[in-house]
């Protein structure tokens, strides 16, 4: 027998739910069918995936199995998605995956520039942060990256696209937007100060000593925003992110912190309609050449 890839999904059902009823609900199957999946898998590998009968804790191959079953299964929906739009899309595919905090200042009069120019090409937009992003261009999943700081992958172009400083981001009523003098790292970091991914580019020695003991530090960009936009709290990001929201959120230089950002736009050499990208790419370049 050979492993197929409904039992490993199946498997993983089971191990999120932590029980076969629920698992079974949620594959749309019987659980005497997912029970007989399960029993299939173990047998075949001659090894139990759970310490119990319940199902609801992994033995140690089954941590081994989870974790590589979870990555083949990413790979193969990812596959499938990629299958199926390339033969839904004759005219042209375009993926693209950017970092949130840039997506809105580059995309959209170049899309529409390049769609109008190329009715029925499709084009595919996500964000992600710049790890991920990497990895979608390494990988070949996607075919333009934007993403901050400079990475060389094989097989990939790298342009800088433009610099922006770091500084305070805060409601547009907060104190420290009306002070007369701008306000310094220990000022900003002293209290009820949110940290985030993008402060990891900030080399300046005072600053990292300032956020060493950070308590509160926030991943996802938009709940940072909302975050910082009730008033009560401020961060650190580049201007660009204020750019969007001028009535909610203000930006203002710190004294002793003249640290950029450096954004950079990726194109994969072997896309599959690399003439587009290619078009795509300078119309991004061109725009943000015209904007700065």
């Amino acid at each position: 027998m050979t492993i197929k890839i409904e039992m490993l999904r199946c498997f993983c059902a089971v191990v999120h739910a932590g029980n076969l009823s629920e698992a079974a609900n949620r594959l749309g199957r019987t659980q005497s069918a997912v029970s007989m999946t399960l029993k299939q898998l173990q047998d075949h590998l001659g090894e139990r995936l759970f310490e119990t009968e319940r199902k609801n804790r992994l033995s140690p191959v089954g941590e081994q199995v989870f974790e590589l079953a979870q990555k083949q299964l990413q790979q193969f929906d990812y596959t499938v998605h990629a299958i199926e739009t390339s033969a839904a899309s004759p005219h042209g595919l375009i993926r693209i995956v950017s970092v949130p905090s840039i997506a809105a200042h580059v995309f959209p009069t170049a899309i529409e520039t390049i769609t109008r120019r190329h009715p029925g090409v499709m084009i595919e937009l996500r964000d992600t942060d710049t790890q991920q992003v990497m990895d979608a261009m390494a990988q070949g999943h996607a075919d333009i990256g934007i993403a901050s700081g400079q990475f060389s992958l094989n097989g990939v172009r790298s342009t800088l696209l433009f610099e922006d400083r770091f500084g305070l981001v805060c409601s547009a009523d907060h104190p420290m937007i009306h002070s007369p003098i701008p306000p310094t790292i220990a000022e900003v970091t002293s209290d009820r100060y949110i940290h985030n991914n993008l402060c990891g580019l900030i080399q300046t020695p005072a600053f990292q000593a300032a956020v060493a003991g950070a308590e509160v530090t926030v991943h996802n960009t938009h709940s940072l925003i909302a975050m910082v936009r009730s008033g009560n709290w401020v961060t650190i990001l580049p201007k660009t992110v204020v750019q969007f929201m001028p009535d909610a959120l203000a930006f203002r230089a710190i004294s002793d912190l003249s640290d950029k950002r450096h954004v950079y736009l990726y194109l994969r050499d072997q896309s599959r309609d690399i003439k587009l990208a290619e078009e795509l790419c300078d119309l991004i370049v061109a725009d943000l050449g015209a904007t700065n």
